[in-house]
């Protein structure tokens, strides 16, 4: 009980000395606070970049994998081999190939006519903005895109390059603002005209994975409407489960090595693209803005806890004949000492509370803006309490022992 009392007593005293030097309390409490917002602010920004990866390119479906005629390399400045690049894969090699897959999977051929499309119809059109792709009839599923309205090309139309398209739901609302039947309907695509056949299902952002800024058609158009030299064709496959992708990339690597010619021992022609794989990457590069956003927060926290054990020392030095009094009327170094630890300490979670709060906004706000859901980051919270708790003790622990050991005699003489 006594211990309990002593407690207490020692927080009201620190209140009240709070209380009687607020604007200088109130700016190390700010300084604490700063340090303690980057630091929750930062990682909590990062763990919702993290699920906005693992979300997104979740999307792309687990069980699908691409092939074409560049590797990726995620790297940060100059640091890290460049991604290798490969002769194109021909419309010949990939065709050929989907014909001879043999594998329970479904296989795709797909290219990209140009991204600075213009799309029209009567007296609306789109900015010039938008991705014109050629398709076969199997790319909707093996993307995992789904069709909002209307249907899919069929083998006729891919292989006969009918002016058909799909077109995305940001296309779609921009092209139809009074929200009409767009089945059926004639858009321009540059010189050419199209017959709308589907509307994909709204994705949102998907890091470009997306199909809402897509125009969709078949790729046999693409190849007398939009080729180029050495035009470049890529082969997605979904297979039926996870278990079975390893398998499928193996059949494909053995097809696809025999049809653009690899000789053995050569390295593979080509690159085979896991979506999860583009996440984790990118995911591994937040290690290192984790590592720079903790040297940051523990930066400003060094120069708060500078901050605290100063305002604690002339604390001391201006309380000296308070300390000779309480000393003088039974108390001991110890509580003395104790007294000035949980000043120290309140004024510390003080601000590591305004910090946590306002570094939870902050991250959140980064969560909100990138499409994540709300994210209350319990593991920072507690890291950053208990932070600031070491600080207290380590900043308080020398004006504390200096309060401690003044003489009670000396004290009651000070001026």
């Amino acid at each position: 009980m006594t211990n309990t009392r002593l407690i207490k007593e020692n927080l009201r005293i620190s209140f009240l000395s709070i209380k009687s030097h607020l604007l200088r309390t109130v700016l190390t409490v700010l300084i604490i606070a700063f340090g303690i917002m980057a630091l929750v602010g930062i990682l909590t920004a990062i763990d919702a970049v993290e699920y906005f990866l693992n979300d997104n390119f979740a999307m792309m479906g687990s069980n699908t994998f691409n092939v074409q005629n560049r590797d990726i390399r995620v790297h940060i400045g100059g640091e890290g081999r460049r991604a290798k690049s490969y002769e194109p894969i021909s419309y010949q090699d990939a065709m050929q190939f989907k014909e001879e897959y043999e594998f329970p999977a479904i296989a795709s051929v797909f290219t990209y006519g140009t991204g600075t499309a213009t799309i029209k119809h009567e007296s609306e059109k789109t900015n010039p903005n938008i991705q014109v792709m050629g398709i076969d009839e199997n790319y909707i599923k093996a993307a995992g895109l789904e069709i909002a309205r209307g249907r899919i090309f069929t083998l006729n139309e891919v292989l006969g390059g009918n002016h058909v398209a799909i077109i995305g739901n940001e296309i779609y609302k921009k092209l139809f603002t009074d929200k009409e039947d767009p089945i059926g309907k004639i858009i321009s695509i540059g010189p050419g005209k199209y017959r709308i056949i589907g509307i994909l299902e709204e994705r949102g952002s998907s890091i470009g994975f997306s199909g809402d800024r897509s125009c969709m058609i078949p790729i046999a158009n693409v190849r007398q409407y939009f080729s180029r030299p050495n035009m470049n064709f890529r082969i997605s496959v979904m297979v039926n489960s996870q278990e079975e992708m390893d398998a499928a990339i193996g059949e494909t690597t053995g097809l696809l090595r025999k049809i653009r010619g690899d000789k053995v021992g050569d390295d593979d022609s080509f690159a085979i693209i896991k979506s999860d794989n583009v996440a984790n990457m990118l995911i591994k590069l937040t290690s290192k803005i984790q590592i720079g956003a903790t040297v940051i927060g523990l930066i400003t926290l060094l120069g708060a806890a500078i901050g605290l054990m100063n305002i604690m020392l002339v604390s001391v030095t201006e309380r000296t004949r308070e300390i000779g009094i309480r000393k003088a009327v039974g108390a001991t170094s110890k509580t003395i000492r104790n007294q000035f630890l949980a000043e120290a300490v309140v004024i510390a979670q003080i601000g590591g509370l305004l910090g946590v709060i306002m570094g939870i906004l902050i991250g959140n706000i980064v969560s909100l803006s990138t499409g994540s859901s709300f994210l209350i980051p319990w593991m920072w919270m507690f890291m950053g309490i208990g932070i600031t708790f070491v600080v207290a003790l380590l900043s308080g622990i020398i004006p504390a022992n200096k309060a401690a050991k003044l003489d009670p005699i000396e004290s009651l003489r000070y001026e």
